[in-house]
């Protein structure tokens, strides 16, 4: 439905209903529905191209943003097309067009008539770095068992973050010798900033300390400046606001000007002196804003989608905050949280009392940060777990 009201949607759509060129050479397909996904992924696709050099690997994306990040990031290495409508004609007319040795699906990409097609064909299939909360897990058990238990088990290998998630899995109706919780990737990756926009963020901020807001969503924002505003004569920082979604850059800038806030956008590049927002209006650019930040807030988390991930600041030594929803990384966020590498702000008011009391106490602030660190890196090892699995089902 996205795709006919949304115009960036409606582009190569031919891709997106099976219409592509016959690929001649063995294929392993990953793929992954957006930014964030793909961003996760490129550990473990590195090491497929490593791997499997008589391989393409072609890599699908759901959304425009996603497409336009494979792209960037890889160029030609690898091949790229939009996902396929998972309607039975459509996903039999892609698969016969690029014949894929394997597929691997990411995280919570469960397509049942793709599942079913590649499962008829004799195609491997592997869900990696599987994951279901207790809430999507309520939710399949009360719309979908039998569907759920019925496509779960067309999976050849069921690859999950934790062992909490393996279990609900196996709740749900997964088959227990198909599922094995092999570890997180994102815990492999090595997220690494362009020093060089750094520095342009940098000299935008001066020499104020920043407070980054990652990833924030409708309404969030709205909250956040409230706050700022109660809080503001014990905020002595620059604030980043970077909205998940690019399409509401203008609306946040709004926003921010309806509330008196002296706001700039980071692609105009201009000097940021007395300003109290800096809007992060800029593509591709996260890792800059964790690398220049002293506080970082992952978005997601004060309304209910559920929150963001948190391991990019984690792996840059950064004090992490989030709100009271953070389900979409229960686990993360409880072990951050027991291993003294962040802070749950139960709402807005309560953030920014946090905020203020870190930005007044730097070694409490570098203790969450290294922190979280620690944990960071304790948690590597999915990705060779992972290559494994794939061998396994490419020469069982």
């Amino acid at each position: 439905m996205k795709g006919l009201k949304t115009p960036a949607y409606r582009q190569r759509i031919f891709e997106r209903l099976g219409f592509i060129n016959n690929i001649p050479v063995p294929i392993i397909w990953v793929h992954c529905v957006s930014v964030g996904e793909f961003r996760a992924a490129t550990v473990l696709i590195d090491q497929l191209i490593l791997n499997y050099s008589d391989h393409r690997i072609l890599v699908t994306t759901t959304t425009p943003t996603g497409s336009q990040a494979v792209l960037e990031h890889y160029q030609s290495e690898v091949l790229h097309f939009y996902f396929p409508f998972d309607l039975p004609i459509i996903v039999n007319r892609y698969i016969k067009q690029i014949n894929p040795a394997i597929c691997i699906l990411l995280e919570t990409e469960i397509w049942p008539n793709l599942i079913h097609a590649l499962n008829k064909n004799n195609i491997p299939s592997l869900l990696v770095n599987a994951r279901l909360s207790q809430r999507s897990l309520e939710k399949y058990q009360k719309f979908a068992p039998n569907l759920a238990w019925k496509t779960l088990n067309k999976f050849t290998t069921i690859a999950t973050q934790n062992q909490n998630s393996a279990n609900r899995f196996i709740e749900l109706g997964a088959d227990t010798s198909k599922v094995v919780a092999v570890g997180n990737i994102k815990f492999d990756q090595n997220p690494v900033a362009d020093k060089t926009i750094s520095k342009k963020i940098q000299s935008i901020a001066g020499k104020r300390k920043v407070v980054v807001f990652a990833s924030t969503h409708k309404g969030e924002e709205a909250k956040i400046i409230d706050a700022y505003l109660n809080h503001k004569d014990n905020i002595d920082a620059l604030l980043v606001i970077i909205p998940r979604h690019p399409e509401r850059f203008n609306e946040v800038y709004k926003l921010a000007q309806k509330h008196q806030l002296n706001v700039i956008k980071r692609s105009s590049n201009k000097p940021c002196k007395d300003c109290d927002l800096l809007l992060g209006d800029s593509m591709g650019e996260m890792m800059s804003y964790f690398d220049v930040a002293d506080i970082v807030f992952m978005g997601g988390s004060l309304n209910n989608t559920g929150g963001h991930n948190m391991l990019e600041p984690a792996a840059l030594s950064k004090p992490i905050l989030f709100g009271p929803n953070v389900f979409n990384f229960a686990e993360i966020s409880s072990d951050l949280l027991e291993r003294g590498g962040s802070i749950q702000a139960s709402n807005a008011d309560d953030l920014f009392k946090s905020i203020a009391e870190l930005l007044a106490d730097t070694k409490a602030a570098k203790a969450l940060g290294k922190n979280a660190n620690q944990y960071f890196k304790s948690q590597q090892g999915a990705v060779d777990n992972l290559i494994k699995q794939v061998e396994s089902a490419l020469h069982p």
